[in-house]
């Protein structure tokens, strides 16, 4: 059983306590409640698996590892509360934070306080551009993402009328950018360029942009409500529009909300760790806990071991000589032997791979078939 502290990030209220013993803490960051609590929970399974294996092996340094659940709420504001939060812990290292937005506002605080950081899914470039040390990610960013995209939409639909739209988020926003940059880098132009709001129902408006420019292609920066909303309404006025998706919308809520209208949505999203080598032995023992289907767990549960491997080979748990650690080895984990560059973006593997959905939920595929 992982010892696990859990605080509430609005009230600051520790609801559990573990013992005296020698110990490291590890804040764990992520949504808990509200529309992105799935991927939190995700987050939270991979980072405790991650966390009893290493303790069942021994620990870290001889120590055990115990960690501090906290609620960011994908939110920016709330990351920078939760973030001071598990400073308030005493915690050396924190994983989390899925969302862009949450782990850009956050990082910050981390580095000011000298704790390492890995994300495992935020995807926003921004997160590793700005010179931090102690910020690293196990993902994809999405200037690789929004060139996939773009790039397939230039051979798949060369003379299409594109439109790309994304929710007012930041997330959203860079992945929309980073798609519409490649285009016009491309020499395509954009006849929609739209933002809508977290939250929205109604897409009677954007729709009719879509209807008044002829758009056959579109592209949604953003997160599974809107996108499932977005995809139903249009499909009913204009069926033979086709949509492609970013990771954001890869939970089952998509394909809810969007129904029949979600079948030959094409989507990127992380590469299924589910299916490397060097994860089977740890996939074989999520699915004795009834866990089949690998979003987030496999990341999380990777950063979890290059940092304790980083820790192990400086001989310390110190942010100074972890992060060292962290940029000059090679660290052997579920999604296979990876490293970090100096901005601190994980290298080793192909991070994104093409989805489709498929009567309500989706499927590796190959598109060059």
């Amino acid at each position: 059983m992982v010892s696990r502290i859990l605080v509430q990030a609005a009230t600051f209220f520790a609801l559990a306590s573990t013992s005296a013993q020698a110990e490291i803490r590890m804040g764990i960051a992520a949504p808990m409640t509200g529309t992105y609590s799935w991927s939190g929970e995700q987050v939270i399974v991979g980072a405790e698996k991650a966390v009893k294996n290493i303790n069942d092996r021994g620990g870290v340094l001889g120590e055990s590892l115990v960690t501090v659940l906290i609620d960011d709420f994908c939110s920016s504001e709330q990351a920078v509360v939760a973030a001071n939060k598990l400073i308030a812990e005493g915690v050396r290292f924190v994983v989390g934070h899925q969302c862009s937005g949450a782990a850009i506002s956050a990082s910050p605080i981390y580095e000011q306080a000298d704790i390492i950081f890995i994300s495992p899914v935020a995807t926003n470039p921004k997160l590793t551009e700005r010179g931090l040390r102690y910020t690293f990610r196990v993902c994809g960013r999405d200037d690789l993402q929004g060139t996939m995209v773009s790039d397939y939409i230039a051979k798949k639909w060369p003379g299409a009328d594109i439109a790309i739209v994304s929710d007012d988020q930041q997330y959203g926003q860079g992945v929309a950018e980073e798609a519409k940059r490649r285009l016009e880098e491309l020499g395509i132009g954009i006849v929609v360029f739209e933002h809508v709001k977290l939250g929205q129902k109604d897409f009677s408006g954007l729709i009719d942009l879509f209807e008044t420019y002829g758009v056959d292609v579109a592209f949604y920066g953003g997160y599974q409500a809107e996108a499932g909303l977005i995809v139903r309404q249009a499909k009913k006025r204009l069926p033979g529009i086709a949509f492609i998706m970013p990771d954001g919308i890869s939970g089952e809520d998509f394909g809810l909300i969007a129904g029949e209208a979600s079948d030959g949505i094409l989507m990127t999203n992380y590469m299924n760790a589910a299916r490397i080598p060097a994860a089977a032995d740890v996939v074989d023992d999520f699915r004795a806990d009834g866990i089949e289907h690998f979003g987030s767990q496999l990341y999380a549960y990777a950063a979890v071991q290059a940092w304790a491997q980083a820790a192990e080979s400086a001989g310390a748990a110190d942010a100074v000589h972890v992060a060292r650690s962290l940029r000059s080895h090679p660290f052997d984990t579920v999604l296979g032997r990876i490293s970090f560059n100096e901005k601190g973006d994980v290298a080793g593997f192909e991070p994104f791979t093409w989805y489709i959905w498929k009567n309500g939920k989706y499927v590796e595929k190959n598109l060059t078939e």
